[in-house]
């Protein structure tokens, strides 16, 4: 899977880049669909916020956005979300 991460106000560190490129391969192996993926961390005043979309190869877009004090955990937040929103989609396309 391709993936994009941008930092707005921030500077991605490599220990950074590796933990975000972990959770996409988790998410990548959980849900083979999921094409690309392009993440954006960023700082606004004392937030971190962590986004992401996700394509999946049926031509859905999968979005979603944490928000916490600490990046780490803004990440882990956003994990939790999309990882709901990929088991939806995986139910709905089984159910059909």
């Amino acid at each position: 899977m391709q993936f994009n991460l941008t930092g707005k106000h921030l500077d991605i560190s490599p220990a950074l880049r590796d933990y975000v490129a972990g959770i996409l391969e988790r998410l990548g192996g959980t849900y083979h669909a999921i094409t690309s993926a392009q993440v954006t961390l960023q700082i606004e005043k004392h937030e971190k916020i962590a986004e992401a979309t996700l394509r999946i190869a049926s031509g859905n877009d999968i979005h979603g956005n944490a928000r916490h004090e600490d990046m780490y955990a803004a990440i882990d937040q956003l994990r939790d979300k999309l990882e709901k929103q990929l088991l939806r989609l995986k139910e709905k396309n089984e159910g059909r």
